[in-house]
């Protein structure tokens, strides 16, 4: 029986012509080119009121707006009693009562420790004794001088007998008044270091006394910064105990010494501590602040790109298209860039999305939702070593 005939657009001729076009790659490269030209052609065709558009690009904006833009300088410090003392006792002798409360607050000349005084006590009055009996020797002694009785060697034999006793008597009121241990300044006392009935030798150590209505704070900067730092510069410190509180002070002490192996040198700042929350030994976080402008435009990071050592931002026109626009950056930290030239106030900017722009593409703007109007800028644009901080900007809305 003779089998039915193959219909023609059975794919068995053309094995042929696939066979050819794998052996012969100029074969190829025609198909490929009329491939090209029948699409052009296609396009070609279409154009015309009727015509497929690209739609507009769906791109992230964000309005430049004016700021204060603050130059910082952000390193790890620690906290330090503007003054703190080892209260110790100056005498030898038995505890009698120590009064304080641990961890109060005393005010100066606050009898903290009171050291048994009766030996002392005598040996005051008999020098206040002393003194009294040279002091009348003396005046006697110059009444018979004026008479011509006893000669002036006497005389001042009588009156250096005085002198002598006034100073016995003083010294010994002086070591009278050591039995009794008072704050020498205003602050917090800490634990105590003896008991009552205890016996004190010179030099023991009772307690700490620590003034914490003001606080210092010292830290470490990197010598190329020392121009821009001085004494009365503004800082800013917060600690992990209160991260939400910021404390203001000022710069007191730049150490004129740079350490020659780290490159850094020591600065000192004072902080008020009205509500005592700063404790000695504490970490802070430092902030100093040593440049400020007023009113100076700022963009996101993400809207600006480079070409070479030019920097430049998709600005969006109002009829809805994109312009490239050539701007000069100023400091910039991992959030927002300062715009020296280039923007003016009111301007939206591209912030995502202009991978896929071009001169004049039509895009369809979407605000920038996570952007908080006139809120804070924060910075960290030159990492400094590890014994110093770090330089940034950050500025706030008007």
């Amino acid at each position: 029986m003779t089998p039915p005939a193959l219909p023609r657009s059975v794919s068995r001729p053309t094995a042929p012509v696939a066979a050819s076009c794998a052996r012969f790659p100029r074969v190829r490269a025609a198909l490929a080119a009329v491939a090209v030209v029948a699409a052009l052609v296609s396009c070609a065709a279409n154009k015309g009121p009727g015509a497929f558009k690209m739609p507009p690009v769906a791109v992230e904006v964000s309005e430049v707006r004016p700021q204060t833009v603050r130059d910082q300088f952000r390193a790890l410090g620690s906290v330090e009693s503007d003054e703190i003392v080892l209260v110790v006792s100056e005498l030898s002798g038995l505890v009698t009562a120590i009064p304080f409360v641990e961890g109060a607050s005393v005010a100066k000349g606050t009898l903290l420790t009171q050291i048994d005084a009766r030996v002392y006590a005598a040996v005051a009055e008999r020098a206040a004794a002393q003194r009294e009996q040279a002091s009348h020797n003396a005046e006697r002694a110059k009444k018979l001088f004026e008479q011509k009785l006893i000669s002036e060697q006497q005389l001042d034999d009588a009156r250096t007998a005085f002198r002598v006793a006034e100073a016995n008597d003083k010294e010994a009121r002086a070591q009278l008044d050591k039995c009794r241990i008072r704050a020498p300044f205003a602050g917090m006392v800490g634990r105590r270091r003896i008991s009552p009935g205890a016996y004190v030798k010179a030099g023991d150590v009772i307690t700490e006394l620590a003034r914490v209505d003001e606080m210092k704070v010292s830290f470490a900067v990197p010598e190329r910064y020392l121009g821009a730092l001085q004494r009365g510069v503004r800082v800013e410190v917060t600690t992990p105990a209160y991260p939400d509180q910021a404390f203001e002070g000022k710069v007191s002490v730049v150490d004129p010494i740079v350490d020659p192996a780290s490159r850094t040198t020591q600065l000192v700042a004072r902080i008020g501590n009205a509500s005592h929350r700063l404790r000695p030994g504490m970490s802070a976080n430092v902030t100093v602040t040593f440049g400020e402008r007023n009113r100076a435009l700022v963009v996101p990071d993400e809207a600006v790109f480079a070409e070479g050592s030019q920097s430049y931002v998709y600005v969006v026109k109002a009829d809805s298209t994109v312009t490239r626009a050539a701007i000069e950056t100023g400091t910039r930290d991992s959030a927002q860039v300062e715009v020296l030239r280039g923007l003016d106030p009111g301007m939206r900017v591209v912030r995502a999305g202009h991978q896929k722009l071009f001169e004049g593409a039509h895009v369809m703007p979407v605000p920038d939702l996570a952007e908080a109007p006139g809120g804070p800028m924060g910075a960290n644009v030159d990492p400094a070593p590890a014994a110093g901080g770090k330089v940034g900007t950050s500025a706030r809305g008007q």
